[in-house]
Parts: structure tokens; C-alpha cells; sequence
């Protein structure tokens, strides 16, 4: 609701160093979250009343919300906004897409690249777009394995296209600072729809251009 919406400008014009900063979040919900996160830190053993903590529960609140900004968005909208008719069934691929998400299991992060593919059957949506739909799901608390379906499952539901690929790389802060601790691991993941699954040169080909170093 509006009258819950707080925004903070760090003042009228550019401040002294250049930096103006405005921030509109749900106050009530941030309050409660940093009582959650004060509570955290009295549980682990420190003082949250200290100098260098007194703003970390609000701080790491604000945080939360913004690392989960995904539930908020609609990524088929998303593709809807800027889908285009257009007589192109060749391969499109946005590939080294960066991505950052959290794993749900410990709520640490992981970070790596996507890859995305899809041949279109009437329509086409803008290059940017593809960007956002793994924005809009990588912002979730989430697992590799799903992140990449979903990202394949909106592609093909909202677009229709001939098929898609999509491969995620990434590292996993809960495999190499906890646990296990290996830090040089790689998880990789793919899911495929329509001629991806069904001509072996079409994946091949978009297994190899995505691995090519073309740019």
C-alpha cells in the first residue's frame, strides 16, 4: 500500500561527493525483518546495540528484500512487454548472462553465467528481456535445478517458439565456504524444450556457440 511505501533521498540535488541515493521500501515489512535480524545477533552471541551493529538488522533487512526482489516480478510480462511478430526461425542466444541468486537450502549464494537459446515460430521478444526473466527468477530463494526449468518452462510458454536452451554455470557459497569447502567446484545445468530435445544438431550447435569465444 502507498501510505506503507518509505522513501529516502539523500537530499535536493547531488550530494558533495556525487552520490544521491533514493530507496522506496515497505516500512512496516522492513521493521519486522529487522527485528528478526537483531534477534539473530543477540542469538549468535553478539551485541547488537554496539556502534558498528546498531543499523545492521534495518541494513541486512533491506538487503533481503532486495536480494528476493524476484517475487515481485512477472516474467512472463516481462517477455510480453517487447514481444514482436517477425519472420525468424534461426537460433537466438544471449549467453554469459551473470546471474546471483540464494540457495534456499542455507540461504548462501550462488553466482555464475546463463545461457540462453530459443527459435522462434512467429515471434520474438527483445534481447533484454531474456536478461530480466533470469533476473526475475535468479532473485528467489532458489536451486539450480529449478532456476533453469523455469526459466525454460516461461521462455517456451510465453513465446512459443520452436524450442529452448537454457544452461546455467555457477558456484555455490554453500559448497565452498561451509560443508564440503571446496572452492574451485562448477555446477552446470540444462534443460531443453521442442527441437533442442528432438534434432541432435540443433543442441550441438548450441552447445558449441555458446562455448565458442566469439566475442
Amino acid at each position: 500500500m502507498a501510505d506503507k511505501i518509505e522513501t529516502i533521498n539523500s537530499g535536493s540535488g547531488m550530494s558533495a561527493n556525487g552520490y544521491n541515493r533514493i530507496e522506496s521500501w515497505d516500512a512496516e515489512n522492513i521493521k519486522e525483518l529487522s527485528s528478526h535480524y537483531y534477534k539473530v545477533l543477540e542469538l549468535i552471541g553478539e551485541d547488537p546495540e554496539r556502534e558498528g551493529l546498531k543499523n545492521t538488522p534495518t541494513r541486512v533487512a533491506k538487503a533481503i528484500k532486495f536480494l528476493t526482489n524476484g517475487y515481485s516480478l512477472n516474467p512472463c510480462e516481462i517477455i510480453n512487454s517487447a514481444k514482436f511478430r517477425e519472420n525468424y526461425k534461426q537460433m537466438v542466444i544471449v549467453k554469459d548472462i551473470e546471474l546471483y541468486s540464494m540457495c534456499e537450502h542455507h540461504m548462501l549464494p550462488f553466482f555464475g553465467k546463463a545461457h540462453v537459446a530459443y527459435i522462434p515460430n512467429g515471434y520474438i521478444t527483445g534481447l533484454s528481456k531474456i536478461a530480466r526473466v533470469v533476473e526475475a527468477f535468479a532473485r528467489r530463494l532458489q536451486v539450480q535445478e529449478r532456476l533453469t526449468v523455469q526459466i525454460r518452462d516461461c521462455l517456451q510458454d510465453c513465446l512459443s517458439p520452436m524450442g529452448v536452451a537454457v544452461v546455467i554455470e555457477a558456484q555455490h557459497m554453500c559448497m565452498q565456504i561451509r560443508g564440503i569447502q571446496k572452492q574451485h567446484s562448477v555446477t552446470t545445468t540444462s534443460a531443453f524444450t521442442g527441437v533442442f530435445l528432438s534434432q541432435l544438431n540443433t543442441r550441438e550447435e548450441f552447445v558449441h556457440l555458446i562455448g565458442s569465444n566469439l566475442h
